[in-house]
Formats: structure tokens, C-alpha cells, sequence
């Protein structure tokens, strides 16, 4: 098959692949979770199988425990977690104002020695306006989400039918596997089961690794910034946890929230706006020095910006369901992307006057 043919069919799968997401991303949602979960937990079901226990008794206990665990979640953990983001958004717009007031206050002579005495007092009314405006509206859209007979239907079937789905898709995980590696066509099998196992080794040491350090800075955030007292602390903790999948994103947003939250609530004792700034700053630390070398290793990991990019394009084409793709998808794009430009730096275009490509790198010595 010439090269022309070959990026044509791939072109024409690609094409398949995204009509067929616009056509069912309706009813695709349990079925890419139910995926998702059972790629997850299969090195765990594995790992039983080794210890002596049968696939289907592996498969029963994993996914056994997982549901007990996620239902006592969604029992305890979601209502606390939509009454205090609700009363957070209730509260921003008095918070802005209050954080405008001291700036006001104690920036008072350099606005009004740079516009005049209106321009601080204009200033502030406008950013307590758009904190009204914008709190409203997230009020609004989290009503409208949980409210939603779609949304509903949703998380119904995410419950009933995506365990059913990790249940025989994590039985026959190896099986499959076989299946599908023998339909691979003979002359091209080899690169693509290195190319498989290369995003396999991304996407298992990114979703894996970067979901432990999720969970453990959020219990750390949430965890210090409740002992000092901090209103919305567990809120707050929690979200920069949950945001931490984005590299800098989750812990600079989470600084940006506490430290305004602690100058409204404990101005002027500077003490505990400081310790604030340490729980944040410590977390920092630990995740540079020690969870990121522990649980990412030197697995190949997803650039951020790429990422935000997967993120932001996968969720405004498909919702949630572009949401649980777009991080495994940008792994095997970025797998696909660097074996492209491996081929092509070793192919005759990239080549300058018909020299290989170690011969013409070579330094000349004079």
C-alpha cells in the first residue's frame, strides 16, 4: 500500500470515528466510562489473578468495593459539596467587595492621584457588579444542570449501566486484547504494537499517577486549610485538587481563592493569611519534590498546553463525554504526533541534498 493510500484510509477512519462520536454522544457516555474503569482496574484485577484469585472472583470484589466506595461519595460527599459551593457563590460578590473595600482603603491616594477620587469608587462598583453578575449565573447553571432531566437520565445510567459494562469488558479485558492485536496487518505489526504500548505508558502513567496526585493534594489542601479555620477550606481544597490534573492550574487557582477568602476573613491578623500562603506554597513542594518523581516517574507525560487545548475542544464538541475522551485521545495524538515527526526526520524530505540525515548532522571539522 503506497503512502498516499495509507494516509487516505487513516483520513477516512478518522472521519468515521468523528461522525460516529456526533451521531451517538447521546448514549455514549456509560460505555466510554465503563471503558475507562475497566482499563483502570485491570493491572488491579491482574494483579489478583497472580495472587491465585479467578478473573471472575478478581473482577466481582474490584468492582464490588469501587461501587460501595463511589455510592458512599455521592451519598456524603456531593450534597455537602453542592451546599458549599453554593453558599460560596452567594457569598462571592460580598467577598469581592469587602477585598475592594481594603484595597480601596489602603490604595485610596494612589487612585485617586492617578484618575481622581471617582475612579476608585467606579472601579470598585464595577467589580462588585461583575462578581453579582457572574456568581448569578453560576447559580443559575448549576441549578439548571442539576435540574436537567438529561443530566439525570445521565448519572441514572452512569450508575446502573457503566458497572454492568467494566464488569465484562474487565472479564474479557486480555481476550479482546489478543483479538484485536490479531487483526493488526501483518507487515505493519510491529510498529503498531510500539506505538500502542508507547500510549499505553502515557496515558496509564498521566491518568494513573496524575489522578493519585489529585487526590492527595486535594485531601492535603482541604485538610490545612479547614484546621486553620478557613471559610469554604474543604471547598477550596478540594477544587485545587480536582483542577491539579492541569499542571499549575488547580494550585494557582486554589492560592488565588484562599488568599482572598483569608484577607476578608482574618484582616488584620496576618498571621493566618500567611499560613494560608504556606499550606499552598508546602503543597507545592511536595508535589515538585516528591509525588511528581514518585507516581509520574519518567512515564511520558501530556504537555499542559495541549492538554487545556483537549480539554477545552473535546468539551465544547461532545460535553462531558469530549471530557472523559480528551485526555486518553491527546495522549495518542501526542504518541502519533512524535512518530510523525520521527518518520519525517528520517525520510528523503527532510533530508538536504540526498544525504542521511547523521551524515548531514555531523559537525565538519576543519
Amino acid at each position: 500500500m503506497t503512502i498516499q493510500k495509507q494516509f487516505g484510509f487513516w483520513i477516512a477512519a478518522l472521519v468515521v470515528f468523528v461522525l460516529f462520536l456526533w451521531l451517538f454522544s447521546s448514549i455514549l457516555l456509560p460505555f466510554v466510562a465503563g471503558l475507562a474503569l475497566a482499563y483502570l482496574l485491570d493491572p488491579v484485577a491482574t494483579r489478583l489473578q497472580r495472587l491465585g484469585l479467578g478473573r471472575l472472583g478478581a473482577t466481582l470484589l474490584i468492582l464490588s468495593l469501587f461501587v460501595i466506595v463511589f455510592v458512599l461519595v455521592l451519598i456524603l460527599a456531593v450534597p455537602l459539596a453542592v451546599r458549599e459551593l453554593n453558599a460560596f457563590l452567594q457569598m462571592l460578590p460580598s467577598y469581592v467587595g469587602q477585598l475592594q473595600r481594603l484595597a480601596y482603603e489602603h490604595g485610596g491616594p494612589l487612585l485617586e492621584l492617578v484618575g481622581g477620587a471617582e475612579a476608585g469608587r467606579d472601579v470598585e462598583s464595577s467589580i462588585r457588579d461583575m462578581a453579582g453578575n457572574a456568581s448569578g449565573y453560576l447559580l443559575t447553571l448549576l441549578g439548571s444542570i442539576l435540574a436537567g432531566g438529561q443530566t439525570l437520565l445521565s448519572v441514572m445510567s452512569l450508575l446502573v449501566v457503566t458497572p454492568v459494562i467494566a464488569f465484562y469488558l474487565l472479564i474479557d479485558w486480555h481476550k479482546m486484547v489478543a483479538r484485536v492485536d490479531s487483526w493488526l496487518p501483518l507487515r505493519h505489526r510491529d510498529t503498531i504494537r510500539k506505538l500502542v504500548r508507547e500510549i499505553d505508558t502515557a496515558l496509564a502513567g498521566f491518568v494513573r499517577g496524575q489522578a493519585a496526585l489529585c487526590l492527595i493534594l486535594g485531601a492535603f489542601y482541604a485538610i490545612g486549610l479547614s484546621l486553620i479555620g478557613l471559610n469554604f477550606g474543604a471547598l477550596i481544597g478540594l477544587t485545587a485538587g480536582l483542577l491539579s490534573i492541569i499542571p499549575y492550574v488547580g494550585s494557582s487557582a486554589g492560592l488565588l481563592l484562599s488568599a482572598g477568602v483569608a484577607i476578608v476573613q482574618f484582616w488584620p491578623e496576618y498571621f493566618w493569611i500567611v499560613m494560608t500562603l504556606v499550606i499552598f506554597f508546602s503543597g507545592q513542594f511536595v508535589e515538585g519534590n516528591v509525588l511528581q518523581p514518585k507516581l509520574l516517574g519518567a512515564s511520558v507525560g501530556v504537555h499542559p498546553v495541549w492538554l487545556m487545548f483537549a480539554l477545552f475542544a473535546f468539551g465544547s464538541l461532545f460535553g462531558f463525554l469530549g471530557l472523559l475522551m480528551a485526555v486518553p485521545l491527546a495522549a495518542a495524538v501526542g504518541v502519533l504526533m512524535r512518530f510523525g515527526l520521527r518518520r519525517y526526520l528520517a525520510s528523503s524530505y527532510y533530508r538536504a541534498d540526498g544525504e542521511p540525515v547523521a551524515k548531514a548532522a555531523e559537525p565538519r571539522h576543519e
